[in-house]
């Protein structure tokens, strides 16, 4: 019996440790300390490891300090006091440069939500001996507690360690630093430079293995363009976006806009919207579709603009908002030059209906573009967009820039349901490669080409509608002229296997015109000839009647029937 029990038991505690061996294990994410950094949680995935160290490398030019400083500020205002310790800028200069972009960093000092400290060395310093910094940060441990700080940014801290007479002093400072950080639970940010080259580190690779999570920023100029970019090198414990990815200091804060990031959250393309002439809308089978993107390509000269100021004026007069960026062309002389033709603009200026965003591709790199741009839809709310022409977009910075700035730009306003004109200027070519340009041809819904055709020395101008994805639309080649009171779309009038225009055109009309009135009188003249026929065989059907009726009625036919 004894026996039993005790296998009875051992089988009862092997299906327990069975049952726990299958049971899978439910992973345990970090908890994170938001940025509210525009862009930065998102590549981070939820932002910086709360309660850890998170070290900041870039060079000089690249942000350390304001990344620093904006993370105190925005943390501050979400409720997560900070303590900022700077060894190299003074603090004056610390709330003075934030006071650029609008952070009052005085005012949450008096509130008890945000504290500087100075800690700057003079050049000449010597730190020998038995210096730590272990009164410092005994200091700021109590201004810690009495303020209940969350965050911590230590700027410049490389400044001080290089100070140091040997790699000894150098790693027990930091141990130091890295067990205080970690007793006070603070969520920090250390800022340093990377290492000279040539040079011998002798802490920078101890900076990142301490470390939790590993930020690198660089400031560099391609194609004389000054560009940023940031890049995760490690986070601990967490999932992160790895590429590196272009940032911007605006006048608000950092801005991180990651096109590799960007989700497919487009909305659906909306009811039929007038392109502004009617004889177009028939041709798109009731105009073009809301939150669609229309590429408008074509030669100079050939009218997009025009094209693309009709839509506008025809949206500006239905109450619908237009934001217009023009990379080429001032306001002044777009409304001046659309007016000439019949297109006014001005008065929608006025009412802020219509707002336009004129800058030279080269004055910024392309996020900077791509960023005001973004600001200029919060705060104007567009219902369309028209950027002409997207052929400049090339010298932002060459052609992947280019498609940075449009793939994400045609992004963000997919999500937001705004219908985009692209106007496209080609060098000559006619291949739909180059009608596109940008390699963006996927996310184009509808392309309308306007070309010249010469013949019978002269130059006319005709369009197509090559694509309008959902939606049935004419393949017809269409004559167009421009007037003083706009785009006026002629009559379709095809010859022998093609459109005709111009003098060719009226030469044909004046060739059809001839043709039918020879033809009208050809037909009068059968017409006439039809006539005689009927009325000789009416005298030939009367003559014999009448004969017929004489024989009957003949005294030698006393029966009254023909006689044949």
């Amino acid at each position: 019996m004894l026996l039993m029990d005790m296998i009875g038991f051992q089988k009862e505690e092997a299906m327990k440790h069975k049952n726990i061996s299958e049971q899978t294990p439910s992973a345990t994410p970090i908890v994170k300390a938001q940025t509210y950094i525009t862009g930065l949680d998102q590549i981070l995935e939820g932002g910086l490891p709360r309660g850890r160290t998170t070290v900041v490398n870039g060079g000089p030019g690249s942000g350390k300090t304001m990344l620093g400083t904006e993370f105190l500020y925005r943390g501050a205002l979400a409720g997560e006091p900070g303590i900022f310790i700077g060894f190299e800028e003074p603090v004056d200069q610390v709330r003075s440069n934030a006071g650029t972009l609008g952070w009052n960093l005085s005012a949450l000092e008096r509130e008890k939500r945000l504290y500087l400290v100075g800690a700057n060395l003079k050049s000449d310093t010597l730190i020998s001996g038995e210096f730590s910094l272990k009164g410092l940060l005994a200091g700021v441990a109590g201004v810690s507690r009495k303020i209940g700080a969350k965050r911590v940014v230590i700027d410049a801290l490389e400044v001080v360690l290089r100070l140091y007479d040997s790699k000894r002093q150098v790693r027990n400072e930091m141990h130091i630093l890295n067990d205080w950080l970690h007793s006070e639970g603070l969520t920090a940010i250390l800022t340093v430079r990377p290492p000279v080259p040539g040079s011998v580190p002798s802490f920078h690779d101890f900076f990142e293995s301490m470390a939790d999570c590993v930020l690198f920023m660089d400031a560099r100029v391609d194609n004389q363009l000054s560009r940023r970019r940031i890049r995760i090198i490690k986070y601990r414990g967490s999932g992160f976006a790895s590429n590196e990815y272009p940032y911007v200091i605006t006048a608000g804060g950092f801005h991180i806009a990651p096109v590799s990031t960007v989700g497919l959250r487009h909305k659906p393309l909306g009811e039929r919207i007038s392109t502004g002439l009617a004889r177009l809308d028939d041709f798109l089978g009731g105009g073009y579709r809301k939150a669609a993107c229309i590429l408008i390509a074509g030669l100079p000269g050939t009218g997009k603009t025009l094209l693309a100021s009709t839509f506008t004026r025809g949206a500006c007069t239905r109450g619908e908002k237009v934001l217009y960026i023009s990379y080429e062309e001032s306001q002044d002389a777009i409304i001046g030059n659309m007016g000439n033709a019949g297109v006014f603009l001005k008065q929608f200026v006025e009412s802020g209906l219509l707002l336009y965003h004129n800058i030279m591709p080269e004055a910024l790199g392309a996020e900077e573009h791509l960023i005001r741009v973004f600001n200029l839809i919060e705060t104007h709310h567009p219902q369309h967009l028209v950027v002409d022409a997207i052929s400049a977009c090339r010298r932002m910075g060459g052609p992947q820039a280019a498609f940075d700035f449009l793939v994400r730009l045609l992004n963000k306003c997919k999500e937001l349901g705004i219908t985009v004109l692209l106007v496209n200027q080609i060098s000559g070519a006619s291949s739909y490669v180059e009608i596109s340009d940008n390699d963006i041809s996927s996310i184009i819904d509808t392309v309308i080409f306007m070309q010249y055709v010469e013949g019978a020395g002269e130059v006319n101008r005709i369009f197509s509608v090559l694509k309008s994805r959902g939606s049935g639309h004419s393949n017809q080649k269409q004559e167009y002229i421009i007037t003083d009171e706009g785009i006026d779309i002629l009559e379709p009038y095809t010859g022998e296997g093609d459109v005709l225009t111009g003098s060719a055109r009226r030469l044909q009309e004046a060739k059809d015109t001839t043709e039918a009135q020879r033809l009208a009188i050809a037909v009068k003249t059968k017409e006439i000839e039809l006539e005689q026929l009927k009325l000789r065989q009416r005298e030939i059907l009367e003559r014999r009647h009448y004969q017929s009726e004489m024989r009957r009625a003949s005294p030698d036919n006393p029966d009254g029937k023909d006689q044949p």
